[in-house]
């Protein structure tokens, strides 16, 4: 299942309480970010597993303080594979398949 996440403290959390999460960052009027995003619930629904997304007009401040953490650009769509707090993959745009999130968690 995905579930949406819009504040600083939720991210926080997920890092604190998740060793392994996915996290997308969707925007809601780019049609490549629907595909990316349908992918992406494609991926989560084939494992049966929960994922984590943002939209990223209303939470801007979210996705801003991701990429300060990170160091890594702003992008979207743009999804993630964090690992022990860190980024162990990212992709964005049409790179953003069922497949390349099959090989993030390899």
């Amino acid at each position: 299942m995905v579930l949406k996440i819009s504040n600083i403290e939720q991210f926080e959390k997920l890092l604190d309480e998740q060793d392994k999460f996915f996290l997308m960052k969707h925007s809601t009027t780019c049609p490549i970010s629907l595909n990316a995003f349908d992918q992406y619930n494609n991926f989560l629904y084939e494992r049966d597993m929960d994922g984590y997304y943002l939209t990223v007009q209303e939470a801007r401040e979210l996705s801003n303080y991701i990429a300060e953490q990170t160091g890594i650009r702003h992008e979207s769509p743009q999804a993630f594979y964090f690992v022990n707090k860190k980024v162990a993959w990212n992709a964005s745009h049409s790179q953003i398949t069922v497949h390349s999130l099959s090989a993030a968690e390899e």
